[in-house]
């Protein structure tokens, strides 16, 4: 059995990644949107489109999820499919125009405020090394999320 981690580092960066997931599931409801819309929205508006393809790669859904994910999106006035300007014969998705407005600011601002409120209390050099952190961390976060995919696809082949 793997032993778990413990130790008050741990538990306060456990309490971290649980305030912002916590918050994530707060916007999705503000939005009017699942956690895998709201999420999806996200990566959509980043980019400012992308390929059903893409899109399941960011999310980690199948590819029918993702088309169940995109359509329910786009009934709800939220995304709609365009011809690839770059290959006609691929499809893009990218936000609607006329899409259900949704004020970000309100759901994402209060956070934003908070946290760079808790920013302010450090000097620019240690802020250089919090955001050294996050620069270094996304990646990582990314890297175990792939290997976390990549054991459930052996364990269905299986």
């Amino acid at each position: 059995m793997t032993q778990r981690p413990s130790g008050e580092r741990h538990e306060i960066f456990r309490d971290y990644l649980d305030a912002v997931g916590l918050h994530a599931l707060a916007g999705a409801e503000a939005a009017g949107l699942q956690a895998s819309e709201w999420y999806a929205m996200s990566q959509i508006s980043l980019a400012g489109s992308l390929t059903p393809g893409e899109l399941s790669a960011r999310t980690g859904l199948t590819t029918g999820a993702t088309t169940r994910l995109i359509d329910r999106l786009e009934r709800a006035g939220r995304v709609r499919r365009v011809a690839d300007p770059g290959d006609r014969r691929r499809v893009v998705v990218e936000p609607a125009p006329d899409a259900p407005d949704v004020d970000i600011d309100a759901i994402v601002g209060p956070a934003r405020r908070r946290v760079g409120e808790v920013l302010e209390r450090y000097t620019p050099e240690q802020r250089e090394v919090l955001f050294d952190y996050f620069r270094r961390a996304a990646p990582a976060f990314r890297e175990a999320t792939e290997e976390i995919r990549a054991a459930l696809r052996d364990r269905k082949r299986r």
